[in-house]
């Protein structure tokens, strides 16, 4: 029983890791929490759905997966419209309060507003109805100890690797990276060394927008799609990099992992209901105990 939650935890904490490094960046380069971050995700899910639903389905089933190759074509898909998303929201909401010199709480209020309009617009579009990518029956693999995982799910962890690794690449072995990351130091030395931080605050969204519509598009997959999944995703985004500690894009990953363990085990002393409530009181504790959060400076 410990094994299978502890197994299932680590499974959705990978897709709310990935959210929290979108999260983290952020906080380190935008400097503003972004509520309407969690949206993005339900964009980019809800994107490659559409393109599923224009091609007729994600075509015959790989091997012992749900889905045929067109959701990879999908996911592409995804990516584009949701990095695209995130710069016209940038472009449209953000950059014209950063140059009247607006504070950190005016654009978290525009955020929440940000995020009511694409939650509407994806309602308009789509319903209310769950939607999925497949249908497709899957048969559950046997691990070590009674776990079973859906081939599905041991996909979704190990695309997450991949992503990770290529993040690392991005932001430790190319241009663009050493930009973000000497714009999330000091914007004015930066400046001085003749980067460009409008430049780094675009990437910024448009890394952050993609890695958003990767989390919604696998949790879509493992789960379902709904129009308000990112609102229920959004206090665990947030908790994985506060806990990790703003900043550390290891520290999100750690966070998110031990957010979804966490919220997995509850249900051991608390009833599935009350489930919900563990991101937040993981939270307040790290906020009493730990404000820097665990690998934070």
């Amino acid at each position: 029983m410990i094994l299978q939650l502890l197994t299932d935890g680590l499974l959705t904490g990978a897709v709310i890791a990935l959210g929290a490094i979108g999260i983290t960046l952020c906080l380190a380069i935008l400097r503003f929490a972004n509520f309407g971050y969690a949206e993005l995700l339900t964009v980019g899910g809800y994107a490659a759905l559409a393109a599923v639903l224009a091609y007729g389905g994600t075509g015959a089933p790989l091997g012992p997966f749900s889905f045929g190759g067109f959701l990879g074509v999908a996911l592409a898909v995804g990516l584009a419209v949701t990095a695209v998303v995130a710069l016209v929201s940038d472009i449209v909401v953000f950059r014209p309060l950063r140059r009247r010199g607006a504070g950190p709480l005016v654009l978290i209020f525009a955020s929440f507003g940000l995020a009511l309009v694409l939650r509407h617009i994806v309602l308009l579009m789509f319903g209310t109805q769950p939607e999925y990518y497949s249908r497709e029956i899957q048969i559950a693999v046997l691990l070590p100890g009674d776990v079973r995982v859906m081939p599905d799910q041991i996909l979704v962890l190990a695309v997450t690797v991949l992503a990770l690794v290529a993040l690392w690449w991005l932001l430790n072995r190319t241009r663009v990276g050493l930009a973000m990351r000497a714009v999330a130091e000091n914007t004015a030395l930066a400046q001085a060394c003749a980067i460009d931080p409008e430049a780094a605050v675009r990437w910024t969204w448009i890394v952050s927008g993609m890695l958003g519509a990767l989390a919604g598009t696998l949790f879509g997959l493992t789960v379902q799609l709904r129009p308000e999944m990112g609102a229920n995703l959004l206090l665990p985004l947030f908790t994985a990099a506060v806990l990790g500690g703003v900043g550390s894009i290891p520290g999100a990953v750690i966070g998110g992992l031990l957010v979804g363990v966490a919220e997995n085990l509850s249900v051991l002393v608390l009833p599935t209901s009350y489930k919900a409530t563990v991101p937040f009181l993981i939270m307040l504790a790290c906020f009493l105990l730990r404000p820097k959060g665990l690998f934070g400076k």
